[in-house]
């Protein structure tokens, strides 16, 4: 199994979808950041604010980090996971 490591800080966890078809989200504020190791085979996509993956229970997970997205994008072709 393949991991990326990132800083991660405030996230946001999506629960499923109201009546109305809006995301349930749980707003998560922590007062700094932590190194953390996330499966890559759990990631749907990266922004240049976000990593959105998968959690436990069909929910998601929107992680706001604070690494640089292009050394982030180097790491990913580094590892042979990205394919441009």
């Amino acid at each position: 199994m393949s991991f990326i490591k990132v800083h991660t800080k405030n996230y946001l966890v999506m629960h499923g979808y109201d009546h109305h078809n809006r995301e349930v989200l749980e707003k998560i504020e922590v007062e700094q950041a932590s190194e953390k190791l996330i499966a890559v085979h759990r990631i749907q996509s990266i922004t240049e604010k976000f990593i959105f993956t998968t959690a436990t229970h069909g929910r998601f997970i929107y992680w706001e980090y604070e690494d640089d997205y292009q050394t982030l994008v180097k790491t990913l072709k580094e590892q042979g996971i990205l394919i441009n």
